[in-house]
């Protein structure tokens, strides 16, 4: 018996001294050195009593043994739990109770706090730091550098990724073999990824943003990574000239744009720019097609289900939208209250179905039940509408979803319209209580770099474009809006921030 994920990320690279990783200060390490080090962690986790289906835990720093530690939890047949380095110690205390860990991988620095949080868990705690050193290192080095890889069914749970929990406790996607190798190979085979391809990598890699999409298409691929440690903007542009294909959030895409040595020259040599995580402004795709000459290719995913749509690679990659449905995944649009299929255009709740959808939540049968219908369609709680030529727009998150007077309101009209603006960066619309309608709209703007937008001229302007119901009965200006470390609005900390704008109207 095989073990699918392990043979077709990893094992097929075995003995190969091509170049896998180039390393910031300007080395290289070569799939088989890699390999070498995954087997001997791999060593480590059994010798530290994991056995196959345990879970092991790992708030540490990305670096190439971060990325190591996965290949080793994959050939040992251990689910692998990454962990957001920006969480706190009672937040790691319910990812390692929650999933039952019997292992926590922690930065050295951290340690000391995390310690009484595994031991309360019944974990045991080891150290990994960015520079690769710590206890579990000095445990891996004295073991073998072959494993005898673990054989897996495709339906095997290979890891396990928190949501971020704005509704409530996260929620532990398990996520099998198969979710992750189907979506693999759809991706490069979609994007055209091959072995010439060198990946400009600066994502996290505890998020399926860095680790599933951009990680293990490109091991898929057989291509190689310039693997930085996070985005650095001098860095980036240093080592552009080098790569062919780069991944990011949108905030990497704003930034290089505000540098003026980021230009068509630097990026000649470039084949694909994709972004994902949160919406790109379209001011965003008309800078970058006029500075580079190429078009960014937006698609759309999510923890529980990897990624459902894409932009084309050859064909009109359409601003504001999110493609097309991948080959192999299903995509309706339907009603929230009743389930029904709307028709084409109308905005309703997004379901897919595909190999790359999850096979439920953690502990939570309830949950599970709720958002994954008995035909395999699972509710991804997002909000959308497929157009006339079949491109999918996201509209909003259905918990986004404003209800003023009986009208329901879809924030992203709204804020298309106010990102138009004069004096407009970025706007995010949210619904805030109301004695009389229930709900009402607020606008949160944010202004262009040394711009100021005028609100009163705004507001005139919502009376003749906006019907009356959709307008926000407030407009505030902030700075810059709160996101998540993926670069998503957090809306739900502007709703904590203005909710109580008219208790007393």
């Amino acid at each position: 018996m095989a073990n699918p994920l392990y043979d077709t990320l990893f094992g097929r690279h075995a003995g190969q001294d091509t170049v896998f990783l180039h390393l910031p200060d300007g080395g290289t390490l070569s799939h088989d050195a890699f390999l070498r080090r995954a087997a001997r962690m791999a060593h480590a986790l059994k010798d530290l009593g994991l056995e196959p289906g345990d879970r092991l835990a790992a708030q540490i720093e990305k670096s190439p043994a971060a990325l190591a530690l996965y290949a080793a939890c994959v050939q040992a047949g251990v689910v692998f739990l990454p962990l957001n380095t920006g969480y706190m110690a009672e937040e790691i205390r319910y990812f390692v109770e929650n999933s039952g860990a019997r292992l926590l991988l922690a930065d050295a620095s951290r340690s000391d706090t995390l310690a009484p949080v595994a031991a309360a868990c019944g974990a045991g705690i080891e150290t990994l730091n960015a520079d690769g050193s710590g206890s579990f290192t000095d445990r891996a080095a004295t073991m073998p550098d072959s494993f005898d890889t673990v054989p897996c069914d495709t339906e095997d749970l290979a890891a396990f990724l928190y949501t971020s929990g704005t509704t409530g406790r996260s929620k532990g996607a398990m996520l099998t073999q198969n979710n992750l190798l189907s979506n693999a190979r759809t991706l490069a085979a979609y994007w055209k990824l091959t072995a010439d391809d060198v990946l400009l990598h600066a994502l996290p890699i505890f998020h399926t943003h860095g680790l599933f999409v951009a990680t293990n298409t490109l091991l898929v691929a057989g291509g190689s990574m310039i693997f930085l440690p996070k985005f650095d903007l001098d860095r980036m542009i240093a080592r552009m000239p080098q790569a062919t294909s780069m991944m990011g959030v949108p905030t990497f895409y704003t930034r290089l744009l505000d540098d003026p040595r980021f230009d068509r020259a630097l990026t000649r040599h470039m084949r694909l720019f994709v972004s994902g995580s949160a919406p790109l402004l379209a001011e965003t795709h008309v800078r970058f097609e006029e500075r580079t000459g190429h078009r960014i290719l937006e698609r759309y995913g999510m923890t529980e289900t990897n990624m459902n749509t894409s932009n084309p690679y050859d064909g009109e990659r359409r601003a504001g939208t999110v493609g097309f449905a991948l080959p192999g995944i299903d995509l309706r649009i339907t009603d929230p209250a009743t389930g029904a299929t709307l028709p084409q255009g109308e905005i309703g709740q997004i379901e897919v179905r595909g190999p790359n959808v999850f096979k439920g939540y953690w502990q939570m049968p309830e949950k599970t039940a709720e958002e994954l219908r008995s035909d395999g369609f699972f509710i991804t709680g997002d909000l959308g509408q497929v157009d006339a030529d079949g491109y999918v727009s996201i509209v909003g998150r259905n918990k986004d979803l404003i209800i003023s007077g009986g009208y329901n309101i879809y924030p992203k009209e709204i804020e298309m319209f106010l990102d138009d603006q004069p004096g407009v960066l970025e706007s995010a619309v949210i619904g805030v209580p109301h004695p009389d309608f229930g709900e009402t709209v607020v606008g949160v703007l944010v202004p262009t770099p040394g711009g100021q937008p005028d609100l009163d001229a705004i507001q005139t302007q919502i009376t003749t474009s906006l019907a009356r119901f959709k307008h926000p009965r407030k407009l505030v200006i902030l700075p810059e809006l709160p996101r998540n470390t993926m670069g998503k609005v957090q809306k739900n900390a502007l709703r904590d921030r203005f909710g109580d704008l008219f208790n007393s109207a």
